[in-house]
């Protein structure tokens, strides 16, 4: 007999366990399918720490930020978990660009402000600045591995049927519903829901029915490290550093303290095009040497010959945008480009309304086309 449930979500990663626990504290029965085992290392949503990033200028970036900081609250109300670390954020490089934020945020009644390089050199001594630099208090990082197992346990406290390692070989949408044949256990059977959520990642255009034209989504394999500082009691924050491609490395840089790792440094959106199921987990050499010469440039504090690369992936759309839409009784939660973890509990929000409200709409940049 082919069960029938009103919602299936179908990736238990970040997205897909904020949007399922979003369903379920809205009172609503849902199950939620993830092809691999609870915490791999596959995807885009392990690892100890994301940065918690405001330097955003764009309007539907700072809005979805707000209800972000909302939900990351009320979740760790909920669970007990305290998982943001609001040490603070600093974004240095591109002139322009950080003017822009810092205006955008201060409109907003957000705490901004530019100090001088010396007066961030002197703060923080473990970096270096050519020139002003925007920091921003009410930033940080989010305690990426422990918002998962809050995420879960949230979801789960409301009713919601989480199953790890069950695969999702097709979604078929049909007059009686979407139809969904999994694979768990060797076995497949099939499940219809009334709507479904695709929050998969890197899978998500080889799962979505063909007829459901998502923009162009390109799945790199990244390689930031964790670097270890040279001594102790360095006060560390996150950052930002927008990089001028004639004068620096491959790309623009952020990273963060983690605590017992170091600090991890990443160059953004640099890696190679991969296959998510034929990847070597192993940094282009070129890349992890152009990161260790970048730290020994600009990170007095750290050794740059201690780099323990990460694995993870990217997938992106070619704007960063990310795709947060509904078609007919699926709704995709897509491209989340590098930059998406700090807006998990607010994505959750929106994907949730979209799948429970016809009328429901994400802001403008996040529609398909």
């Amino acid at each position: 007999m082919t069960e029938h449930v009103p919602f299936v979500v179908v990736g238990a990663g970040a997205m897909g366990l904020a949007t399922t626990w979003q369903l379920g504290r809205r009172g609503h029965r849902v199950m939620t399918l993830e092809r691999f085992g609870r915490g791999h290392t596959r995807g885009a949503s392990h690892g100890a720490t994301r940065n918690f990033n405001n330097a955003y200028g764009a309007a539907h970036y700072l809005d979805l930020l707000t209800l972000a900081r909302s939900e990351w609250d009320e979740l760790s109300r909920t669970t007990g978990e305290p998982l943001l670390r609001l040490h603070g954020l600093v974004t240095h490089g591109d002139p322009g660009r950080i003017a822009g934020v810092h205006d955008a945020l201060l409109a907003r009644g957000e705490r901004a402000e530019i100090l001088t390089a010396g007066e961030a050199t002197r703060r923080w001594r473990g970096m270096r600045f050519d020139d002003g630099v925007l920091f921003t208090p009410d930033a940080g990082v989010v305690r990426a591995a422990a918002a998962l197992q809050a995420l879960e346990r949230a979801a789960r406290s409301h009713g919601a049927d989480v199953r790890f390692e069950h695969g999702v070989a097709s979604i078929e949408e049909t007059p009686d519903g979407v139809r969904l044949t999994i694979e768990a256990d060797g076995e497949r059977r099939d499940v219809v829901a009334d709507t479904v959520v695709v929050t998969a990642g890197a899978w998500t255009a080889g799962i979505l029915p063909g007829s459901l034209k998502l923009p162009r989504l390109t799945v790199t394999e990244e390689s930031p490290a964790h670097f270890t500082p040279r001594g102790p009691g360095s006060d560390w924050p996150s950052f930002n550093h927008f990089v001028d491609p004639q004068r620096g490395p491959i790309g623009n840089v952020y990273g963060m303290p983690t605590p017992g790792e170091g600090v991890k440094v990443g160059f953004h959106m640099v890696g190679p095009v991969v296959d998510p199921d034929a990847r070597t987990y192993r940094p282009v050499p070129a890349q992890a040497a152009a990161l260790r010469e970048y730290v020994a440039e600009w990170f007095p504090g750290l050794d740059p010959g201690t780099a323990v690369p990460i694995s993870c992936t990217y997938t992106s759309t070619d704007t960063e945008d990310f795709v947060l839409d509904r078609r007919g009784r699926i709704v995709v939660g897509a491209g989340f480009s590098g930059h998406g973890f700090k807006f998990t509990p607010a994505v959750g929000a929106v994907l949730a309304d979209l799948a429970t409200d016809d009328s429901a709409r994400a802001a403008a940049p996040f529609r398909l086309s």
